[in-house]
Parts: structure tokens; C-alpha cells; sequence
């Protein structure tokens, strides 16, 4: 048993640490539920950010203070993930992303107008908090704006295009009638058991704060970028961080940050070009089968080409994710023992993120249970979304992947909040590669075509790991990305280019897929090795699942231990 003041201590330290999470990004605790922070967003100020380092440096300092000789195993895993993850942020945070980043992906002309579908509003006070969260958005922006202007005096530009679909972004959203903005759709709520008056005041507040302060922000916004950063904005051939100061050093530790793991970028590099190559021998292989050539060449154009093999509405790609979701939920009995109480829904993406999104992700579910897990699938343009991939991206994105492990660590008994919420992208992505190859396991794919998706897929991620180093540490321009992308992958040129242009956008976040996948494929492998005909992949996967989204070398011990007590 632990020592009771060690142990007193380490809860109060985690307890404290969420805190410090969830009010320093007060957008997330309300995703989880927390109504708390309602009324507020991050202070993205340099001031926001070295108060945020303090508390942090303040939380390892105590942590590091605890004797771990008395704490129980479960609480020694937790001052370990707590020190890493202390770590981690401070390293983030050291990076200085907010001077020079701008994100078409979930910058703030997506991100806020996200806001009321995870927000609602069930009584007056939270429409009160509604109204003041609206009103910050505008000293959001103009800090956004000063971090900006900032890091282009240090020279720290973003890139031209990243800028250009922003502003795009913004266009859109300013075109807009004000009764179609998402911002004042929460007006359109029923408001039962509300006093008249109180209904009066919230229409009338978020009304004056959407027009006067929201829209005029974002009219700023897109000014500031026009005229002070468009023209000053780096070039296609240059989108990597290593072409900003300090980039490099930078890089270094986002991929820590993303993969929890001491890689290189040329390690990471090399491994991308031999997952890349082995892919492509499976590809060639099943390719004979399917299309009767193994030419690779000929196989990708046919999958590029051949329309019989897309979409042809959008009702029909959202239709076709609910079957696989449908066909997985029924699966997962037989292959995990611990299963998430919380549900997994299909949402179609809205018109204001589609174009400039990714294929499809992943909402994880409210911790009170109001909000089930959702998969968000991209419709827009539908006659270039391929048939054969959408199994594959269901099963990564919903079940058997994040949803599985984002739901059942959130529904975790006897670990701290911030290990049930919180993880090392490689875990999280890692599992929902492995996911996809884990579904064939399960018979989850209905043809061997659907199974060249699963190839596509993977090899699109061993791309990444390619194309994110060769752009930010070997100096590729966003053109050589795509170029290379389109020789390795199935995936369609548009996706093609909304993938490059996200990693440009967000260093080193790509590496964590293949990296954290191998990891859980290298374990299993082992296992299975050790353990013979008492390995129960059940039992592993529970095993895997069982301490949330952890660092890959604390999983590696994890796993390591449960095999030996198999034995």
C-alpha cells in the first residue's frame, strides 16, 4: 500500500494539473462537459502563455518532489505519464507556434463556428455565458492578430496557400446572412421553462454581440492577413518550419510531442521509405488480383480514374460510413473484452469546414453523457470520395478505432481526469491504424477492393512520415509532397493536397500514426511470440487499452508486464 501523504499528494497534483488544462483551454472542457469555463476562450497572449509554462514547471517541480519508493505500481504509472506530459506541454509551448501559424483546419473561422453545436444552451446562465464567449472571440482575434504581427517582424511567416485558404474561409463565413451564421443558431432553440424577459435578453444579447462584435473581428481578421501577410507569406517551395527561425529545433520537439518517442527526422524519414516500399509490394500483389496487372502505376490510375469506383451523392458517402459503423459494433464482442458504454453516431461535416478539411474525424463524447462519440464524415464533392477506402476510414475513425480507445478511456475507473481525457497522439492515432489492419481480422472488409483501401490508407501514412520530414527538415517544397503522394497512395489529388497542406500547418502531428502503430504491432507480435496458444487477443487489446492514451515507452512496459504474467 502506499504511503498515505505520498499518495494524498500525487492525486492532489494530478487534480490540479487537469485544472490547469481545462482553464487554459476552455473550449475543450466544455467539448467534455465541463460548463465551467462556458463564458471564456484561451488567452493566447505571450503573458497567457508564460503563466500557462509557470504552472507547469510548477506542477513537474512537485511531482518530481514525491518518493515514488512507497507509491503502488498504478500511482507510479501515474507520476511517470504526469512528468512526460508535464514535459511535453512545456515543449509545445516553447515552439512559439502562435507567432506565425495560421490553420485552415481548425483556426478560429472553423473552430468558433463549431462552438454551438457542442455548447448548448438549457437555461439562462448558460446563455449568458453563450453571449460572453461571443463577446471574447473579438479580443481572441485582435491577440491572434498582435501574435501575428509579432512573429512577422521576427520574420516568422506562415505559407502563402495555408493564408489564402483562411482568408477564403473567412470570405465564406462573412457572406453569410446573419440568420444562416452558426453563431446565432442556438436562437433557434426551444428555451422551455424560460421567463419571457429572459428569452428577450439572450436573443437580443447574442444578436448585438454576434453583429457587433463577432463579424466585425473577423473583418479585421481578414484584413490583417490581406495586407500585412499575404504578400509577405512564404512561397510553396518553402513550407516547412525549418524555413523559420528557429524552426528546427522546433521540429525536434513537436516530434517528441506527437510520437512521445527520442526519433530523428532522418529516422523517421527512413523508416517512411521502407513502410512505403513494403505497402506498395502488397499493393502490386492485390492488385493482380483485383484488377488482373500488378503494374502499381496502372492499379493507382485505375483507382483515380475509374468512376464506377466513387461516390456519386453525398447521401450515399454518409450511408455507407453508418453500415460500417453498424457492421463494427456488432464485431467488437469477440475481439475486445472491455466495450464503451458511450455510443458512436455518423455526423455530416458542415459547409463552413468541409473544403478545406480532412476526409472525416473524430468527436469524442461528453463525460456526462449527453453528447454520444461522433464520426464526422467530409461529403462535399462526393464524386471524388473512392468507394473502396470508406470501410477503412470508419473503422479508424469510429469502431474499432478512436471511438473504442477515446470512449473507454474517458469511461476508466481509478485514474485521474487528466488520463482519461487527455494522451500521446501516437497512441490515439497509432490505435486507429492498427484498427484498420485489425479489421480485416475481423471481417469487417466486404471485397478485396475494400481491402485495397486498407493498403491506400496505410501507405498514406508511411507517406507521412516521408513528406512531413522531407518538408520540415529536409527542405521539400509542397509540390515534391504531393508528387510523391501521388505516385504512393490511391488517395485523389484533392485529399492529396488537403493532407500536404495540413502538415505544413501542423509540424510533426503526422509522424505519429505509423509510429505509434508499429509500436502496437511490435507488442502484439511479442506477445504472441512469448505466450503461444495461451495469447488471447481480447485480452491484449484490453491490456492496451486499460491506462488510457499513454506514452509509447510507458505502453511498451505496460504490455511487457502483462505478457509475463501470462506466463
Amino acid at each position: 500500500m502506499a504511503s498515505s501523504a505520498e499518495s494524498d499528494s500525487l492525486t492532489a497534483i494530478a487534480r490540479d494539473y487537469w485544472e490547469i488544462m481545462k482553464e487554459v483551454d476552455p473550449l475543450y472542457a466544455t467539448l467534455l462537459g465541463d460548463r465551467r469555463f462556458d463564458d471564456r476562450l484561451q488567452d493566447i497572449t505571450p503573458e497567457g502563455r508564460r503563466r500557462f509554462d509557470q504552472q507547469v514547471e510548477a506542477i513537474g517541480g512537485r511531482c518530481r518532489a514525491i518518493d515514488e519508493k512507497p507509491l503502488s505500481d498504478a500511482e507510479r504509472l501515474t507520476r511517470t505519464i504526469l512528468l512526460v506530459d508535464a514535459q511535453r506541454q512545456l515543449d509545445h509551448s516553447s515552439c512559439g507556434l502562435d507567432d506565425w501559424s495560421v490553420d485552415p483546419l481548425e483556426g478560429p473561422q472553423v473552430q468558433f463556428q463549431n462552438i454551438e453545436s457542442f455548447q448548448p444552451v438549457r437555461t439562462p446562465d448558460e446563455g449568458r455565458a453563450m453571449v460572453k464567449r461571443w463577446l471574447a472571440i473579438g479580443r481572441f482575434l485582435d491577440d491572434h492578430i498582435s501574435n501575428l504581427n509579432r512573429g512577422a517582424r521576427e520574420g516568422k511567416l506562415p505559407v502563402r496557400i495555408l493564408v489564402e485558404k483562411c482568408m477564403e474561409e473567412i470570405e465564406g463565413l462573412l457572406a453569410k446572412r446573419d440568420d444562416d451564421l452558426p453563431f446565432l443558431r442556438p436562437l433557434a432553440q426551444e428555451h422551455e421553462g424560460w421567463r419571457e424577459a429572459d428569452v428577450r435578453e439572450f436573443k437580443s444579447d447574442l444578436t448585438a454581440a454576434t453583429k457587433g462584435t463577432v463579424k466585425p473581428a473577423f473583418v479585421r481578421y481578414r484584413e490583417f492577413l490581406r495586407n500585412n501577410i499575404l504578400s509577405r507569406s512564404r512561397p510553396q517551395d518553402r513550407p516547412g518550419i525549418m524555413h523559420v527561425k528557429e524552426g528546427l529545433d522546433a521540429y525536434a520537439k513537436l516530434i517528441r510531442f506527437h510520437t512521445s518517442l527520442d526519433l530523428t527526422a532522418d529516422q523517421l524519414h527512413h523508416t517512411g521509405l521502407q513502410e512505403v516500399a513494403k505497402i506498395n509490394g502488397e499493393m502490386e500483389s492485390l492488385g493482380e488480383k483485383v484488377f488482373g496487372t500488378s503494374d502499381r502505376a496502372k492499379v493507382l490510375d485505375r483507382l483515380r480514374t475509374d468512376r464506377s469506383l466513387y461516390f456519386n451523392s453525398r447521401d450515399e458517402v454518409e450511408a455507407k460510413a453508418k453500415s460500417a459503423l453498424a457492421r463494427a459494433k456488432a464485431a467488437i464482442p469477440k475481439w475486445f473484452g472491455r466495450l464503451p458504454r458511450a455510443d458512436c453516431v455518423v455526423v455530416r461535416m458542415e459547409e463552413h469546414e468541409e473544403k478545406h478539411s480532412t476526409i472525416a474525424y473524430y468527436r469524442q463524447p461528453a463525460s456526462d453523457g449527453s453528447r454520444p462519440g461522433s464520426y464526422y464524415i467530409n461529403t462535399s464533392a462526393p464524386e471524388t470520395r473512392p468507394r473502396y477506402e470508406a470501410e477503412a476510414l470508419a473503422n479508424h475513425e469510429s469502431i474499432p478505432g478512436h471511438h473504442l480507445q477515446i470512449a473507454i478511456a474517458q469511461e476508466l475507473d481509478g485514474i485521474p481526469d487528466f488520463r482519461r481525457y487527455t494522451g500521446v497522439t501516437a497512441f490515439v492515432e497509432g490505435w486507429g491504424l492498427y484498427a484498420e489492419r485489425l479489421s480485416e481480422e475481423m471481417g469487417l472488409y466486404s471485397s478485396d477492393l475494400d481491402r485495397i483501401g486498407v493498403l491506400s490508407y496505410d501507405s498514406w501514412r508511411a507517406c507521412r512520415l516521408v513528406v512531413d520530414t522531407g518538408m520540415h527538415a529536409k527542405g521539400w517544397s509542397r509540390e515534391q509532397a504531393i508528387d510523391y503522394m501521388m505516385k504512393n497512395s490511391a488517395l485523389a489529388r484533392n485529399n492529396i493536397v488537403n493532407e500536404v497542406d495540413r502538415y505544413i500547418t501542423w509540424p510533426g502531428q503526422a509522424l505519429a500514426y505509423k509510429a505509434g502503430q508499429l509500436e502496437i504491432v511490435r507488442l502484439r507480435r511479442e506477445a504472441e511470440k512469448k505466450l503461444g496458444e495461451r495469447f488471447d487477443v481480447r485480452a491484449f487489446h484490453d491490456a492496451v487499452l486499460e491506462n488510457g492514451a499513454v506514452p509509447l515507452e510507458v505502453l511498451r512496459q505496460a504490455v511487457r508486464r502483462w505478457t509475463n504474467s501470462r506466463l
